[in-house]
């Protein structure tokens, strides 16, 4: 019996051979991929190398940063320990400096014969520290009988002090420690005179002196910085000196002339004395008053006496 094989075997061979072509085709392609794989491993892997390195970099320069951060901490705090420390001379030295400024501005207005005008300006600060009592009292630069002589200061309340608290400016004379006290006279018992100026062309000076009282201790030679206080309580009633546009407070400033009779000046001659322009020498100024005194003399020689009412104020202590 014949068989008819030979188209069967060929059509498993043909089937064989597509077979192993695709085979062979996916076979390619898992190669292809499996090398795509492996390529991107080792990229993966360089990465990791990479993140690894910046990695151990970066801990790095955090321990760096973490060590300076610390040193900075140490250095503030040792800082903040040395400004501490000279915070109190800074305070000293503030203070010191404001006293030194002080020193310069007094040395603007010393005098060496027995006078003073003493410039008080920012006057309506000054007198709501007063009014409030945030400070009561002012005082002015030192003055000085002469070179070597008596050393000298005036107290001013502006709101008053004592009886006079709220009523009157209170002025004080201080008779102060010099550095020649031990070759001069005390008790202190020369005439003060006080003036606040009016700065007008009117002129109406407010005027009042008083003479020491010689068994006070406010006169007596000075054994601290300053002695006591002595002199006018109710110099300038404070309603006149509240009044708007007042002669005696100009551009916030008032002027008050102190001034030590050390001549025995004739009480009538005060007012002139004190109408003469300050801007005069003291020479000329002297000049003047003892040709007025001159004057008056010898007109009161040619009139029929008249009785004079002057009195000194009374010492008062502060």
């Amino acid at each position: 019996m014949d068989v008819d094989i030979a188209p069967n075997i060929a059509g498993s061979l043909s089937t064989t051979t597509t077979t192993s072509e695709t085979l062979s085709t996916s076979m390619q392609e898992v190669y292809e991929v499996i090398n795509t794989l492996a390529s991107r491993k080792e990229g993966l892997h360089m990465d990791t190398l990479r993140v690894s390195n910046e990695s151990v970099r970066l801990q790095s320069s955090v321990e760096s940063l973490t060590q300076e951060l610390a040193s900075l901490k140490l250095s503030v705090q040792e800082q903040g320990a040395f400004l501490d420390g000279i915070k109190p001379n800074q305070e000293i030295l503030q203070q010191e400096v404001a006293s030194l400024k002080q020193k310069v501005d007094d040395a603007q207005y010393v005098s060496y014969d027995g006078t003073l005008i003493w410039k008080i300006t920012s006057f309506q600060e000054k007198m709501r520290n007063a009014e409030s009592e945030r400070q009561t009292s002012i005082y002015s630069p030192p003055f000085y009988s002469s070179p070597s002589g008596y050393k000298m200061r005036v107290c001013l309340y502006l709101n008053g002090d004592g009886d006079a608290c709220r009523t009157h400016m209170s002025l004080f004379f201080v008779l102060m420690r010099g550095s020649n006290d031990v070759v001069l006279k005390f008790p202190f018992n020369y005439r003060v005179t006080f003036c606040l100026y009016d700065q007008t062309p009117q002129q109406r000076h407010i005027i009042d002196s008083f003479r020491p009282d010689i068994k006070s201790n406010s006169f007596q030679r000075p054994r601290s910085e300053m002695n006591i206080a002595s002199g006018i309580p109710k110099f300038f009633p404070l309603t006149m000196i509240q009044q708007d546009g007042n002669s005696y407070v100009r551009d916030d400033t008032m002027f008050i002339k102190v001034m030590v009779d050390f001549g025995d000046m004739p009480q009538a001659l005060l007012p002139y004395a004190l109408s003469l322009n300050p801007g005069l020498p003291i020479r000329i100024q002297q000049l003047l008053v003892r040709k007025e005194e001159e004057e008056r003399r010898n007109q009161q020689q040619t009139e029929p006496p008249r009785t004079s009412t002057a009195t000194d104020s009374v010492t008062t202590n502060m």
